[in-house]
């Protein structure tokens, strides 16, 4: 996927004062923040107007009567409003620096690990903020990524998913879209995710499936059965555990579902939900994994469609 390119504007909006807002937002990246705060996902926050952000617009313009056309015309970014400043100051810890590690790049490697945690600070900060890691560098421009220091100031987004105090009632997965969606028992919109699906269409189950089990921080049971590509599962020929962490294969959240074998869960690419395919499961976003995991419930139904 190339980097995506931020408009020059963008470097100035740390500058802005809180007396500023609300007011409406002006330009991609000021939509995408906009429409994260209000866990409608245009996926990583990149300031470029590719498909998810559009599908995001889309539904951002159907909850305001709006014709969905996925265009961020003036009538769209009036209605989108901001509260709060754009950017935040994130200060990197001394925490933060002695949880990062390498990523092992066999399975039986990853197995040897203590966790599967961030291997960069760019990534930590990138994923805190839900990210593209490119437009993280383009925010700090004077940062030596290979040699951050403990103290070091960074400008990140400044996106925080809404608390919802009421009650989910069912999710819908949309295949063709490659997009799930969160509805409350008025079938108001909760929220909405970009979402990887299965790339063998026999894999993707249509009809009603319900959370059988939800698990936070889990850690992931290599098959080599479900590997049938990978010469090194052959060779192993034995199952092995993975520790937890957001580099954990099914990242920081598992959602089981009622059918053997079939759950939503993270991912330790989330630029890459949505635009690449998965085994079976249905993948989104680490963020996205983790909010979804607490607004689901054992039982909850989960409607799988065209």
């Amino acid at each position: 996927m190339a980097p995506a390119k931020a408009p020059s504007k963008l470097f100035t909006l740390s500058r802005q004062a809180p007396g500023d807002f609300p007011r409406s937002a002006r330009g991609v990246f000021e939509a995408q923040v906009a429409l994260a705060r209000r866990a409608i996902s245009p996926g990583s926050i990149d300031a470029a107007l590719g498909s998810q952000t559009r599908a995001a617009i889309s539904v951002f313009q159907e909850t305001q009567n709006l014709s969905p056309t996925g265009r961020l015309d003036t009538n769209t970014e009036a209605r989108l409003t901001l509260d709060a400043p754009l950017l935040t100051a994130y200060v990197v810890t001394s925490n933060d620096l002695a949880h990062l590690q390498p990523l092992g790049k066999t399975w039986l490697a990853k197995s040897q690990q203590s966790a599967l945690d961030y291997e960069t600070e760019l990534e930590l900060v990138a994923e805190k903020s839900h990210a593209h890691p490119e437009l993280i560098k383009r925010l700090n421009p004077g940062v030596n990524w290979t040699n951050i220091a403990a103290g070091t100031v960074l400008q990140i987004p400044a996106v925080d998913y809404p608390d919802f105090a009421g009650t989910a009632a069912f999710a819908v997965i949309h295949l063709s879209g490659k997009y799930l969606q969160v509805f409350d028992a008025r079938t108001n919109l909760i929220a909405h995710f970009p979402c990887s699906i299965a790339a063998n269409v026999e894999k993707r189950p249509v009809g009603e499936l319900h959370v059988a089990v939800v698990a936070p921080h889990p850690n992931y049971t290599f098959d080599p059965d479900v590997f049938p590509e990978s010469p090194e599962a052959q060779e192993l020929k034995m199952k092995l555990i993975l520790q937890p962490g957001p580099n954990n294969p099914v990242g920081v959240a598992w959602i089981g579902l009622d059918k053997t074998g079939y759950g939503i869960h993270g991912t330790p690419s989330p630029e890459q939900v949505g635009r690449t395919e998965s085994h079976g499961c249905f993948r989104l976003a680490n963020w996205d994994a983790e909010y979804l995991s607490k607004l689901v419930w054992t039982g909850m139904p989960v409607e799988v469609v065209q």
